[in-house]
């Protein structure tokens, strides 16, 4: 493998909705495994821990969708908005057909691709995250949600969203963050403050089931493997449940002692369990 994530070029490629920046690296051939970034997160926050794992065995692109770090334009402010540029963004690559890999919101726009272009995603992840809708699962813990909107986010910040309180998840967390560190230099394009306000409206839309995934869960008839940790603070851990009731062809992993970067703190465990349903 000529790249790794933190190593891969950053290219952009003109879309009808502004420029998209985005990293391809992995072996060439085969379909391409697609990566949906969280709540303010850019191509610069996904661990290289994990995604290399991926990369050693599949082509795979990590993006900043419209108004996202390095790519311009203005961000949609719903959901299925984002998957519509994103959709764009694929076809300006000349792809057609994808795995999708979706963390947090990134999983609620992984969805919206597959419900809304049938055909176009092969396989699906949703990580960390939910249908949307009233379906019944616990909300987001208040405090998360103060924590998640603070103008800026510390280490602190980050080991309680996403790693919970547990000695071994926060020694786990804080070197996740320590890998990211070569990417997220202090020049490193963030998410702006209208993006900011974009995704929370979308956020807040897909919550009342505006546009949501919820409704429509029986129409994806293709493989999905629901993945979170059963200490999520943000999306609780009973949406996966609640998706795997509807989805005709689902596998659930829970890990019992994470939070919402189970991913991040799992790396090499979680890796080897998505190669082998990208495989299956």
């Amino acid at each position: 493998m000529t790249n790794r994530t933190e190593t891969a070029p950053t290219h952009t490629v003109d879309t009808s909705s502004g420029p998209v920046a985005y990293r391809r690296f992995g072996p060439t051939g085969g379909t391409p495994v697609v990566f949906f970034q969280r709540f303010r997160g850019t191509m610069d926050h996904w661990d290289p821990a994990f995604v290399d794992v991926i990369a050693a065995e599949h082509d795979v692109i990590l993006f900043d969708n419209i108004g996202v770090g390095r790519s311009g334009g203005v961000s949609p402010d719903t959901f299925g908005g984002m998957a519509s540029t994103a959709v764009d963004f694929l076809r300006a690559l000349g792809i057609e057909q994808i795995d999708a890999v979706g963390w947090s919101i990134g999983g609620f726009v992984a969805q919206l691709v597959a419900l809304d272009e049938p055909g176009f995603v092969r396989r699906l992840l949703v990580l960390g995250s939910g249908p949307g809708g009233q379906n019944g699962a616990p909300g987001p813990e208040p405090k998360s949600i103060e924590v998640m909107v603070k103008p800026e986010n510390d280490d602190e910040d980050f080991l309680y969203l996403f790693f919970g309180q547990h000695e071994d998840g926060r020694r786990r967390g804080s070197e996740s963050l320590r890998r990211l560190e070569s990417r997220l230099t202090p020049d490193a394009p963030q998410v702006g403050p209208e993006t900011i306000q974009a995704q929370l409206h979308a956020i807040g839309a897909w919550g009342e089931d505006e546009g949501s995934a919820w409704e429509r869960l029986e129409e994806l008839d293709i493989p999905v493997l629901v993945a979170n940790g059963a200490h999520d603070v943000m999306v609780h851990a009973e949406h996966s449940f609640k998706m795997a009731q509807r989805l005709s062809d689902a596998t659930t992993v829970i890990y019992s002692d994470a939070g919402h970067g189970f991913l991040f703190q799992h790396p090499e465990e979680f890796g080897a369990t998505a190669l082998r349903f990208l495989a299956a």
